[in-house]
Formats: structure tokens, C-alpha cells, sequence
């Protein structure tokens, strides 16, 4: 089976270019989310354009089970993932008192414990093997809180926090943990064209041990 690289919270942006991104390094793909339908025609480019493998899977980031499943399904179809890219984000607008309590409880499960779990689920094999990446798609609220989006703040905040505390227990084990802050809104043919983020992905995984960067901010 070839290197495996699982994007989690797929979709036409960031998405779909880290996966034409590593497919071009050679690696298989796995897009998920909760519509995989709508990743057929991405896994359809990325296969004409690199003949690479690149398959869709059903996936709620926000139950543990249905990320367990995922993991058990990609690591059976394409083989254990050497890289996983977490890009998933609910991002409900709100102001802090406007926010229902459980909506800011289901937007945490979606954009802190998702992330959590699949660095859990990824880190048992890259332990084993000695190597792998586990990147996070981050943004500019974590340092520039924005109050009509509170609970997007408060979640990338927190997602930057656990980024560097398992970068931390995680990069003696030569694994990568890494966070790429944007700074902006996605427009192709831009600075912040999808494709000219996901490259900052592939660095942050070719990045040797020793010399691993915790974070890249986009902007």
C-alpha cells in the first residue's frame, strides 16, 4: 500500500487542494465528511490529474465512533495514514451571550474534541512507525477574537492550545504536530488561493525531526 495522506473535514477549498497537493508527492487520498457524495467529483480530479488513488468516506467529526470507523476503513482500503490534515470547522454566527449554551457545546465537539480524537486515533500507528504528521487547518480568530463569530473564536483558540500541548508529548516520538493559521478568506488566484495554502501542509510534513515548526501563520 502507498503513504496515505486522511484530510478530515473535506471539501472544494483547503480541502480538496491538500489533497491534490500530496497526491502530487504520491501519497493515496481519503477525503471525508458528513457528504460524501459531494467529494466524488474532487476524488475524480485528484485521481485525472495525478493518477493517484483517492476515495471518499462518510464522516461526522463530531462522534468519536464515527471517526473510529473512518480510521478502520481508510487504514483497511489504502493503508494506516501518515498524514492526517483535520479541516473541519462550525463556524455558526453568534455573538457570546446570543449563543445558546448547546450550540457552543456542538460547535467544541466539532472544532476542539474532533481534532482530540483524531489525533488519538492517528497517533497509536505513527507511534509505531516513528514518523507522521498531524496538521490542523487554523485561523486568525485564535489570536483576533471576532464577537459576531464567538464560538469559531473560542474553538480555534482552543485548537491552537491543543496543537502545541500535543506537539509537545507527541514530537519525541517524531511525530509532527502542527497548526496553519489563515489570516483570511479563501479566493483562488489569490495569496490566499487553496493551493498556495495547502504547499504550507506539505512543508510542515517534510520538515525533519529535529526541526519541526508547531506553527505556520498564513497571512
Amino acid at each position: 500500500m502507498s503513504q496515505v495522506c486522511l484530510v478530515v473535514g473535506a471539501g472544494p477549498g483547503i480541502g480538496h487542494a491538500v489533497g491534490k497537493a500530496f497526491a502530487k508527492e504520491g501519497y493515496g487520498i481519503a477525503l471525508a465528511s458528513r457528504h460524501p457524495a459531494k467529494l466524488e467529483p474532487l476524488c475524480e480530479e485528484i485521481r485525472r490529474a495525478t493518477h493517484r488513488a483517492a476515495r471518499a468516506y462518510a464522516v461526522d467529526a463530531a462522534d468519536p465512533a464515527s471517526l473510529r470507523a473512518l480510521f478502520e476503513r481508510v487504514t483497511a482500503e489504502l493503508g494506516a495514514p501518515e498524514v492526517v490534515v483535520y479541516n473541519v470547522a462550525n463556524a455558526h454566527k453568534g455573538r457570546p451571550t446570543a449563543v445558546p449554551p448547546e450550540q457552543w457545546l456542538d460547535d467544541f465537539r466539532c472544532n476542539v474534541l474532533g481534532a482530540l480524537t483524531c489525533a488519538q486515533l492517528a497517533a497509536t500507528p505513527m507511534r509505531e512507525q516513528g514518523h507522521g504528521s498531524i496538521l490542523f487547518t487554523g485561523g486568525g480568530f485564535a489570536d483576533e477574537p471576532s464577537a459576531p463569530y464567538a464560538s469559531l473564536s473560542a474553538g480555534k483558540a482552543a485548537l491552537r492550545s491543543l496543537t502545541y500541548t500535543l506537539a509537545q508529548e507527541l514530537g519525541a516520538h517524531g511525530i509532527h504536530v502542527a497548526t496553519v493559521t489563515v489570516y483570511g478568506f479563501l479566493q483562488v488566484g489569490t495569496h490566499f488561493d487553496p493551493d498556495r495554502i495547502a504547499a504550507a501542509y506539505v512543508r510542515l510534513h517534510h520538515q525533519p525531526r529535529g526541526k519541526f515548526e508547531i506553527e505556520v501563520v498564513y497571512k
